[in-house]
């Protein structure tokens, strides 16, 4: 195996602490006898636990070598994975160097371990081969990087040889894209000391606008725009802005999963990570991909000074914001910076003697999205048309319409009000009430 990983050029920096190169290791210290047997079997059993905790993530089944190795080219940015990503299959010499490294990888998927398994008296790889994972929900593993792994991996197994399998492999980067971007719909961000890393959100709710009763004129000006964006359109950033519990966050999260297909991704960031937007921006502006970049929840109090990095990023700063990048916001401010009668007063009493300019600074960050969309509390009537509608959805709940609405009622004198939220905190009540 070491033999023929030495022979891979393009895709060379999978080399490393990766599964592949230990198991290399492993084979050549077996051949060389720089190794005990006994201490090559442990060795040979720790690659295999990394390979099912792989598997387990990532949901794997049947081949896990095979769904392992494919893993492997999806996921490695290089300047070949990355230029098909852009530009889709193309011809030049680089693809003689692709096929040689695709030549390498079809060996590896029809390595033989059999004789590493008599000379060491094991069978787990064999055991590895033919796989069946128990089955899960899809919360614990990523269903959407799974099913694309093993759909290309079943395509691999079926290559006649490297070409082939160059074939495969570069029209699933012109489709989907090379690495976590490629194949996951949403990210967060995590602060690491003074600098950051993007992580894939793996567990993202399979939320559609259908689910969100109500709301349609809101609804579509927000797919219109979105519509605009991933055809490469005009578009604006997006403000979200009216009460709480009104489905804009759903509404937000939806889109995502709708578009996600035509190259839509989204990323989360919260307003302590602000510092870091350019940084994420010029990370992600040569991608083949739309990024939202996603704000639940935005609001600044009054010493809070955030929001001067988003108006920078937004409009104003040198750098001309990317076309493949969008703001949406979620707020329950319509104005997102928080105002004081002191605003409004006369230099006399805070100090400021252009008031109209300190109101104007709080107010030119909402202005710099184009498109502002009020979400608002539901009238009695629509919230008893929520209230049906979800708990139709259900057929365990099997109340009568008029008690239903008057424990509905009821539930939402106690518990904040009337909102779409609560009408589904009120169905999800009921839920957990049947038998």
């Amino acid at each position: 195996m070491y033999k023929q990983i030495s022979r891979l050029i393009i895709y060379r920096d999978l080399s490393g602490d990766s599964i592949l190169s230990e198991l290399g290791r492993i084979f050549e210290d077996l051949d060389s006898d720089a190794d005990t047997p006994e201490h090559l079997r442990s060795r040979c059993y720790a690659q295999v636990r990394r390979l099912l905790e792989v598997a387990t993530k990532y949901g794997f089944d049947n081949n896990l070598w095979h769904n392992y190795l494919t893993f492997l080219i999806i996921t490695d940015e290089n300047p070949f994975s990355l230029t098909y990503e852009k530009a889709g299959r193309q011809e030049g010499t680089v693809n003689q160097f692709a096929i040689n490294d695709f030549t390498v990888f079809k060996e590896l998927f029809d390595f033989d371990f059999s004789e590493l398994e008599q000379r060491l008296g094991i069978h787990c790889f064999s055991t590895l081969s033919d796989y069946h994972a128990i089955a899960k929900r899809e919360q614990i593993y990523n269903k959407n990087v799974s099913e694309k792994v093993r759909a290309l991996s079943k395509q691999i197994e079926q290559a006649a040889d490297g070409e082939a399998v160059f074939l495969a492999v570069a029209d699933f980067y012109g489709k989907y894209g090379v690495g976590m971007f490629g194949l996951n719909k949403a990210f967060r961000i995590i602060s690491e000391g003074d600098g950051y890393s993007v992580c894939p959100i793996t567990n993202m709710e399979p939320t559609v606008l259908e689910q969100l009763i109500g709301y349609e004129l809101q609804k579509q000006r927000l797919i219109e725009n979105t519509e605009a964006f991933v055809e490469g359109r005009g578009a604006n950033n997006v403000l979200l802005y009216g009460d709480s519990g009104t489905g804009k966050s759903t509404s937000i999260k939806a889109i995502v999963n709708r578009y996600y297909e035509q190259g839509l991704r989204m990323i989360e960031i919260y307003k302590h990570q602000f510092c870091h937007l350019s940084h994420i921006i010029s990370q992600i502006k040569n991608r083949n991909y739309r990024f939202i970049i996603y704000m639940d929840d935005l609001s600044f109090e009054e010493q809070e000074i955030e929001y001067k990095y988003l108006k920078a990023i937004i409009e104003g700063g040198v750098e001309t914001k990317p076309d493949n990048v969008l703001i949406y916001a979620t707020s329950n401010r319509r104005h997102l910076i928080k105002e004081t009668w002191n605003d409004r007063t006369d230099s006399e009493t805070n100090g400021d003697i252009h008031r109209s300019e300190t109101i104007e600074e709080k107010l030119s960050l909402v202005n710099r999205f184009g498109l502002s969309i009020g979400y608002f509390k539901p009238t009695r009537p629509e919230f008893d048309r929520i209230v049906s509608e979800l708990a139709a959805r259900h057929p365990e709940i099997s109340l009568p319409e008029e008690q239903l609405l008057a424990e509905a009622h009821a539930w939402e004198l106690r518990n904040g009000g009337i909102s779409g939220r609560t009408a589904q905190q009120f169905v999800n009540h009921l839920c957990g009430k049947a038998k």
